[in-house]
């Protein structure tokens, strides 16, 4: 199970920072929307997706 968490987490971590990567290039580019979302919403959403990847590797470290 540990494992599961812990792939889960890297792939999770890596989904985040390419969505940060892509909205924060979009807006730096001088655009507002990408696919019909604001690109400051998709930041955030690329935020949220990094936490959530430390979380699962908080929760490892917490139970070992």
């Amino acid at each position: 199970m540990g494992k599961l968490i812990e792939v889960a987490g890297n792939i999770v971590g890596v989904i985040g920072l390419l969505v940060c990567l892509v909205s924060g290039g979009t807006r730096v580019m001088g655009q507002f929307y990408l696919l019909g979302y604001e690109a400051m919403t998709l930041f955030v959403g690329g935020i949220g997706l990094m936490v959530a990847a430390c979380l699962a590797k908080l929760h490892l470290l917490a139970t070992r």
